[in-house]
């Protein structure tokens, strides 16, 4: 029986997670068919994860063969969601219970000190848990202690980063109603500041007319599909079609092959964005109906889109100096000897929209390119510099896409092995 319990049920993270759903909705006394719909939709969500994995870690595998071929060099791709169910197998245990025992630990912070943050961004929990149970894991921590200080870690960054954030927020929004939950806070500070440095945020970006042909760089879907697309194509073309078609396609015309394996991609994330939707929905209210009534005068963290609103034409500019900050960084690392980072187009948008709002409100129009320039360098070279000290796990066709996940990561394997225990 005690087998049954630690390795069948909360040895399998689906059934872990459901349970802290089954639980929380049990203290609100919601009735029978919330409850039941609740938890399974959450077991739903972890299994959908996983299945997502298989699809897009297929697709990464080739794009990594062709890139290597081609250019000698390894190609990393960062994708939150593609690392994170690549670690279920080994690690997906760990991360339960380290996002479950963090978000408690947040709501621990937000009740007994001056940080009244609720971290309402559960796919980011969910991706740092992760980040800390592989971190902690390398740098030489097991067991309890490990879940334990990774619970920590996490709380701690739920409040403290949203406070890093919201002097700026609350210059962005005219209001101190919700906070920023997003791990890519340190690029937004960054951008913030190097706008108020070397800006003008008299000159606004909302001052300029902005092309609505670029608005369907707002389709998650879409945008990676095209950028895929381009990246897979250009990379087969380089590969040579001899090889692909010999190798990889199995004789299938190469361009065609690149076409689909882009596509495939595309359609892995979009699996996994499902799967991490799906749980993010049923485990957030759970979590949030505790809050409400544990913690009282607490502020939302919401997902970083929510600043997006108040300057539309910062989010494009932004997006087009991450993104470009991305491409000269991917000739710059090999020459550092550090791996090859390929700009995604998706952590690029997301936080290069959000670095280009945070640096206009400081700096204006140069405030949220150069802000954004500068998010686009940090999403390059820490992803980069973490892979160094993460060592081969097993990961290497992708990373952690957003600043705050490789700072972490950096920080800790570099404490821990000066302490001796790596």
């Amino acid at each position: 029986m005690l087998q049954l319990i630690m390795n069948d049920i909360l040895g399998t993270p689906a059934i872990l997670i459901g349970l802290f759903a089954l639980i929380g909705l049990l203290l609100q006394r919601k009735n029978s068919a919330d409850v039941v719909s609740g938890t399974l939709k959450t077991v739903m969500g972890f299994v959908i994860i996983g299945a997502g994995a298989a699809v897009l870690i297929g697709s990464l595998d080739i794009f990594g063969k062709m890139f290597d071929h081609a250019f000698n060099v390894q190609g990393v791709i960062p994708n939150n969601e593609a690392i994170v169910a690549a670690a279920q197998s080994e690690y997906g245990t760990t991360t339960a219970l380290i996002m479950v025992f963090g978000m408690l630990f947040n709501i621990l912070l937000a009740r007994i000190t001056p940080f009244k943050y609720i971290f309402l961004t559960g796919h980011h929990t969910l991706f740092m848990a992760c980040l800390l149970a592989v971190t902690l894991s390398v740098g030489g921590l097991a067991g309890a202690p490990l879940i334990l200080v990774g619970s920590i870690i996490l709380g701690l960054c739920m409040v403290l980063f949203p406070a890093l954030l919201q002097p700026y927020v609350r210059q962005i929004t005219g209001s101190d109603d919700f906070a920023v939950g997003h791990f890519g806070s340190i690029g937004y500070f960054v951008s913030a500041n190097v706008g108020k440095w070397f800006g003008n945020k008299e000159k606004t970006t909302e001052d300029i007319k902005v092309p609505q042909s670029l608005g369907f760089l707002r389709d998650t879907s879409v945008a990676v599909s095209l950028t895929m697309t381009l990246f897979f194509i250009v990379v087969a073309l380089f590969a040579g079609q001899e090889y692909v078609e010999t190798t990889l396609s199995n004789g299938s015309n190469f361009l065609v092959f690149s076409f689909i394996q882009a596509i495939t991609f595309a359609a892995g994330v979009y699996i996994i964005l499902a799967g991490v939707r799906m749980l993010i929905a049923e485990i957030v209210p759970a979590f949030q109906g505790i809050a409400d009534k544990l913690v009282p005068n607490t502020k939302p963290a919401l997902d970083v889109p929510i600043v997006f609103p108040f300057a539309p034409n910062a989010v494009i500019i932004g997006f087009l100096f991450s993104f470009f900050a991305g491409l000269l960084a991917m000739f710059l690392l090999p020459v550092l000897g550090l791996s090859v980072i390929v700009p995604g187009l998706v952590p690029h948008f997301f936080t290069g929209a959000a670095a280009g709002v945070f640096g206009n409100i400081t700096g204006g129009r140069r405030g949220a390119m150069l802000g954004a320039f500068a998010n686009g360098l940090i999403i390059s070279f820490i992803p980069a510099i973490l892979l160094v000290l993460l060592g081969d796990i097993g990961f290497s066709g992708t990373t952690f896409g957003d600043s705050d996940f490789g700072v972490v990561g950096i920080l800790i394997l570099s404490i821990m092995k000066f302490l001796g225990f790596a």
